[in-house]
């Protein structure tokens, strides 16, 4: 299969609609194929924005149906950025493959694959950002903390910078309550209260709902041992933020205080908060505010980004 095809994920074979503009795609990732999708603005793209859903979701999560504003994927083409939204190893088309899923290590390597792919086959501008949720937002760092020299030939393209939403250090529940939780039990917790969705949001969301793989499962309680190591490690401007009603994280002061603290190599480190929504921001009413501040965000690391490369050629 080659490294960035429309046929093999046709709409008929998507359980969920899309908006206008959005189209399947299916990456090739070494020896795994990911499923996604991609949206792509009029002209050339400034720069291009990986979407990089949660645990028990999939890609459908970046392109809401229940309102217009929801979607990430119309918003970005609209502001001139390709957007594409990938399904993780263990979901979508790579899930009858790996039904125990994958560690962040592995979904690491897979995610550096196919960027490289997806870097030969489609322009992707100034360079990639990713923009990730939840437990996505731990492969996104494990990403960006890893060697520059790794991964495969050619190079993927670089990264400029990470947006990352509903993911923070110490979890605001037992850590046991994660490998093994009664049903039910976090839906609180993911979605917050129902007035801070748009109607029909929990009747589209049903299908972009998958199975948390078991491996994902299991390594869920690490992450709080791991986050300084990793965060230490990562090198590019982050940006983080924190619903209003989030519940599966501690974010009071001092927790987000010694949170941007581990950043020690990032040239610079934001936390924010979105008032009026809960864990899965990017389907409520916020969803808009919070991705016109996510492409802000990403506008500010071009201008950096242009600037330095000014200043250089003067000197």
């Amino acid at each position: 299969m080659s490294a960035l095809t429309t046929e093999a994920a046709g709409p008929a074979a998507l359980p969920w609609s899309m908006s206008p503009g959005v189209r399947p795609i299916a990456l090739s990732a070494g020896d795994l194929t990911l499923s996604a999708l991609i949206s792509r603005p009029a002209g050339p793209p400034r720069a291009t924005v990986v979407a990089v859903h949660g645990g028990g979701t999939s890609s459908g999560y970046f392109d809401g149906q229940a309102h217009p504003d929801v979607s990430l994927l119309a918003l970005g083409a609209r502001l001139g950025y390709t957007v594409v939204a990938v399904d993780r190893p263990g979901y979508g088309l790579s899930a009858a493959r790996l039904p125990r899923g994958q560690a962040l290590a592995e979904q690491s390597a897979a995610l550096r694959a196919a960027l490289a792919h997806l870097g030969e086959r489609c322009a992707t501008g100034d360079g990639v950002f990713l923009l990730a949720h939840s437990f996505g937002g731990e492969l996104a760092l494990t990403y960006a903390a890893s060697a520059a020299g790794e991964g495969p030939a050619p190079a993927p393209p670089e990264l400029l910078g990470l947006d990352i939403s509903g993911l923070g250090r110490d979890y605001a529940t037992e850590p046991d309550a994660l490998a093994d939780p009664p049903p039910g039990h976090h839906w609180k917790r993911h979605w917050g209260a129902l007035r801070l969705y748009p109607p029909n949001t929990f009747r589209e969301a049903a299908s972009m709902v998958a199975p948390l793989p078991e491996r994902e499962r299991a390594e869920a309680p690490l992450w709080p041992g791991r986050f300084a190591g990793t965060a230490a490690r990562v090198r590019v401007p982050v940006r983080l933020t924190f619903a209003e009603c989030e519940l599966w994280w501690r974010h009071d002061d001092r927790a987000l205080a010694d949170l941007a603290a581990q950043f020690t190599a990032a040239p610079s480190v934001a936390v924010d908060r979105q008032s009026g929504a809960g864990h899965n921001i990017s389907l409520g009413w916020a969803a808009r505010t919070y991705h016109l501040r996510a492409f802000s965000f990403f506008e500010e690391c071009l201008a950096r980004r242009a600037a330095g490369a000014s200043a250089g050629t003067a000197r």
